[in-house]
């Protein structure tokens, strides 16, 4: 599982690649961490669970994704370490994540504002899943 972090206009994509799903919806997460700040101290903060449901493998990365910035803000912590399960065939599914909440006093972090749907690309290769999404800074 990996993750790039690429320049975009305004914004900031994450190109992220992974053997299944899970594990690229995951390394996109962290490339959204690391889109927010240089570096994450570890052992800091407390984990936290999400639950999002979709009908497209696309929505549901975006909702997820989606859902982290919601709890990003709600929660006014960086979520950091992430760990996905995704449930269901076909198109669709849910993700069951969870990440851990790193205080916004121990990081020195920049606002992404927004996930957006603008070039995002999810695709199975053959040697994985390969994930590109943009973020509105």
């Amino acid at each position: 599982m990996s993750f790039v972090l690429r320049e975009h206009t305004a914004d900031v994509a994450v190109e992220a690649t992974a053997d299944t799903l899970a594990e690229t919806f995951a390394a996109v997460a962290e490339g959204l961490t690391a889109a927010h700040c240089e570096a994450v101290p570890p052992d800091v903060g407390e984990r936290f669970e999400l639950t999002v449901t979709a009908e497209s493998r696309e929505a549901l990365l975006f909702d997820y994704l989606d859902e982290l910035v919601y709890e990003r803000d709600v929660r006014s912590v960086l979520p950091a370490d992430h760990e996905v399960v995704i449930r269901g065939d076909g198109d669709g599914g849910t993700v069951e994540a969870t990440a851990r909440g790193v205080p916004f006093e121990a990081v020195d972090a920049r606002e992404i504002k927004a996930v957006t749907y603008s070039e995002m690309e999810l695709v199975e290769t053959r040697s994985g899943w390969r994930a590109y999404v943009v973020f509105d800074v």
